[in-house]
């Protein structure tokens, strides 16, 4: 293993010694012997079966076989979730052959950021995360279970399914993707008609088109954003099946590994004799694969925030340092869009996930030695991938290199030496950068600041033309406690317009951009909050700041005495926010933590 990252490990788990052994204690006091249903009253087990055909009530009210809970995302709204429409079927059929019974637990909302994008319902985007893991934990707390499958994908889907499924952690449980949609319109003919817009030189008709034929069908979005980030973190986590992740829906190879998906977790229930319940699969080192592989990818920046929340659940404590420490020496190894002009389909084509771990499995830049879900342990496994031979699943070596590298390419030749974010620091606060997609020659940037309270006033600003200068965008009051946090992608086209003009842009805020974002310098969730009183609510039009995503640093150039007499300003968009459902999310804001320590404070063990 390369040094730093054994170290960054040997920190973690000394850090998480106390919170890991409360966490285990419990998983461990809640592992039955025999089925946990057999200890429910007759008239509690009635229910938890009265649907069930005959067969099924016989098998479930004996110690036999094991029953496994299905929790779904599925909504036939949004493409990502489509998918799970028939999912069900195909699960209980295949457990049925293998000699088990499933039952749908429950289902998960799932919103999609895409459409919430610039919108008020964006501002309950973030703390949905939380709802989906209470969800979860509703529908598996019948105590009717031995096992779980987690059907979900998109951005906060996944991270709160885990939670969720963390906090039962003595199930054992597998994740089962939906698969991305094929390849639409380039990413670049994409982008081109959303500048073409801000600059209006095309209608809403025409934008519609493009969009519509980028966004076509069932599955994922094919960009690089939180969405494929999780899939991506979830399989390196080895709670996926070996290369699983990318594989278009309504395929037979889609729907075999489905099948498979749902067989492997009967493997693993306390009534055989290879129990891997989920709290023991993921580990210290399950968590660190995950930041390594967000890192080499290029990945998401919202999930500085989710995998911290998700470590939380399993008493496990990460922070901003170890990304940090991490960055430094994972190297930056793809190309997918907002990072290079690729989708994800054409990294799947190039080698995928598979390619991916052998690489950094060779080169000393991942944990082997983990408890997966595969057959087997360690994460060599994960170095194949999936084919259907004659009708029939199975798995086969991956590709021995990248079959393109202008998607995917060798630690020995990467696309940066360092990981996709950085850590931000200075006077103004901490924070992340995605560094990823932004060329080198945008990566530092010395302006003036223009300072808005909410998004909307930058858009008009804009529109009057007002932004056409070298500046810094500083949107204040986005963290959570003052809004939820929503995602600001919608002033990435207009900033990429004026970069593009020539003029050095670049934006700090307190709140989150997407995770398809990256063509612009950025420094976001910065801690403390304004809404907290941080130095970002000091900041006033004109100021000069300095930001460097190479290095880190993000300062206001003021007198250090003068900035510290300032008093923090008052959020003047406050009563911005109304309807859309934001007053059912009140306790949430109130009880928020900061972005650096995963915007939550329900799951916490200590």
């Amino acid at each position: 293993m390369h040094p730093v990252i054994e170290k960054v490990t040997r920190d973690v788990v000394k850090r998480s010694r106390e919170s890991r052994a409360i966490y285990l204690a419990r998983v461990d006091s809640a592992v039955e012997q025999g089925p946990r249903r057999l200890t429910l009253g007759c008239g509690n087990l009635a229910h938890g079966f009265a649907a069930c055909s005959a067969a099924e009530k016989s098998d479930l009210a004996g110690p036999q076989k094991a029953n496994i809970a299905i929790i779904s995302s599925y909504n036939d709204m949004l493409s990502a979730h489509e998918p799970y429409k028939d999912s069900p079927e195909l699960i209980k059929q295949a457990i049925r052959e293998a000699g088990g019974v499933a039952q749908f637990a429950g289902g998960v909302p799932a919103m999609c950021d895409g459409i919430t994008q610039g919108q008020a319902g964006m501002e309950l985007s973030l703390f949905s995360r939380d709802v989906i893991a209470m969800a979860t934990a509703v529908g598996l707390s019948h105590n009717m279970f031995d096992g779980a499958l987690y059907l979900g994908v998109c951005d906060k889907i996944v991270p709160g399914l885990l939670i969720g499924a963390l906090t039962f952690g003595h199930l054992p449980a597998v994740f089962v993707p939906a698969g991305p949609m094929t390849s639409g319109i380039t990413n670049k003919e994409k982008s081109r008609a959303r500048q073409k817009f801000a600059e209006g030189k095309i209608s809403r008709q025409e934008l519609l088109e493009s969009e519509s034929k980028s966004y076509h069908g069932p599955g994922t979005c094919t960009f690089y954003g939180t969405a494929n980030s999780n899939q991506m973190m979830v399989e390196i986590m080895g709670l996926h099946l070996p290369g699983s992740s990318f594989i278009n829906p309504y395929t037979p190879l889609r729907d075999e590994l489905t099948k498979a998906a749902a067989q492997q977790v009967l493997k693993f229930t306390a009534l055989g004799d290879d129990f891997r319940p989920i709290g023991h699969v993921i580990n210290e080192k399950a968590i660190l694969n995950a930041i390594i592989g967000l890192l080499a990818t290029g990945g998401s920046t919202n999930h500085t925030m989710h995998l911290i929340a998700i470590a939380r659940a399993a008493g496990i404590i990460i922070n901003w340092d170890d990304f940090d420490a991490l960055s430094r020496v994972v190297p930056l190894l793809t190309r997918i869009y907002p990072n290079g002009p690729a989708d994800v389909n054409h990294f799947q084509a190039a080698g995928g996930m598979g390619v991916l771990i052998a690489e950094l499995l060779a080169n000393g830049l991942l944990h082997e030695d983990i408890l997966t879900i595969a057959d087997g342990k360690g994460m060599h496994n994960y170095t194949q991938e999936p084919k259907l031979k004659d009708g029939r699943l199975v798995w086969e070596p991956c590709p021995a290199a990248s079959l393109d590298t202008e998607v995917l390419r060798p630690v020995a030749a990467p696309f940066d030496a360092s990981g996709g974010l950085h850590v931000m620091h200075g006077n103004l606060g901490r924070g992340v950068s995605k560094v990823s997609a932004v060329s080198k020659d945008h990566r530092e940037v010395q302006a003036p600041a223009v300072v808005f309270d909410d998004q909307d006033d930058m858009m008009a600003a804009f529109k009057r033309g007002e932004l056409d200068r070298d500046f810094i965008a500083v949107i204040r009051f986005q963290g959570p406690k003052s809004n939820g946090m929503p995602e600001l992608h919608k002033l990435t086209p207009p900033l990429g317009l004026l970069q593009d003009k020539g003029y050095k842009v670049a934006l700090i805020t307190d709140g989150r951009m997407s995770g398809a974002s990256g063509k612009i310098p950025s420094a976001i969730h910065m801690c403390p909050e304004c809404a907290d009183g941080g130095p970002l609510a000091k900041v006033r039009n004109g100021d000069m700041i300095y930001l460097n995503t190479e290095t880190g640093e993000v300062n206001v150039l003021v007198d250090k005495d003068e900035f510290n007499a300032r008093k923090p300003a008052v959020n003047s968009a406050k009563d911005h926010h109304h309807g859309m459902g934001r007053e059912l999310f009140a306790g949430f804001r109130l009880n928020a933590s900061s972005a650096e320590t995963g915007a939550t404070n329900v799951f916490v063990y200590d």
